[in-house]
């Protein structure tokens, strides 16, 4: 199976889209997360619907959402590039943040469990301590919880890399410069004759989606094990 060089800058975009994707979206996973499992206050059903949102709206509609807001005209899109000189419509950056929205809602969901199967007991032993709750946090949870925080950034890294809809709509499919995976298979499926091209980063795809799927069950086992042991 012989890579041509437009392959490879696909894979490499299609890699470093995911890779930060993740690293956008970890932070506010996190955040998420505990506030999700640990919190009690006004609004936290309006925080899971706005996490979990783009898990079911169609693909498509979060890319135009993110145009609109993101876009050389859009309120968000104008500061940034005012404030900081960032365009990410029509850029790879702008791919990043399209995945790393579309992985949140799985990488949120899979911290929110581990979080929720640590016993609140332990932390609040800690709490009456004198412990802060961030060194709670940075002592306590997230040593418990590292299993399953692995385990959400397996998967959305496997989103990201599969992310289709949002990306075309928000970044187009631009060769070498937004193209990642999806995008170029549905590319080269529009053209007579391309169909080993596609076949081949279909079998890449395959094959990352697979190995993270694995990798996600078994850290999520070690982390049933940790926990029953």
């Amino acid at each position: 199976m012989n890579f041509g060089a437009a392959e490879w800058i696909i894979i490499g975009l299609s890699l470093k889209v995911a890779i930060w994707a993740v690293v956008l979206s970890l932070p506010f996973a996190i955040l998420a997360a505990l506030a999700l499992a640990r919190g009690q206050f006004w609004g936290k059903s309006a925080l899971n619907i706005m996490v979990h949102l783009p898990l079911v709206l169609p693909p498509v509609v979060t890319g135009y959402l993110l145009l609109l807001l993101f876009g050389r005209t859009g309120p968000l899109g104008q500061f940034l590039d005012w404030a900081f000189g960032l365009t990410l419509a029509f850029r790879w950056t702008g791919a990043a943040l399209a995945a790393a929205i579309m992985a949140l809602p799985l990488t949120v969901r899979a911290i929110r469990l581990a979080i929720e199967a640590v016993d609140p007991k332990l932390e609040q032993a800690a709490s009456t301590l004198g412990a802060s709750r961030l060194r709670v946090f940075f002592t306590i949870t997230l040593p418990l919880i590292m299993p399953g925080l692995a385990a959400g950034l397996v998967l959305g890294f496997a989103k990201a890399m599969g992310e289709f809809g949002a990306t075309i709509t928000f970044v187009s499919n631009i060769p070498g410069q937004t193209q990642t995976i999806p995008t170029a298979i549905y590319a080269l499926l529009q053209v007579p004759g391309q169909e080993g091209a596609a076949a081949r980063l279909i079998i890449i795809s395959v094959v990352i989606s697979a190995g993270a799927l694995i990798l996600s069950e078994w850290l999520a086992s070690r982390m049933r094990r940790r926990i029953a042991g």
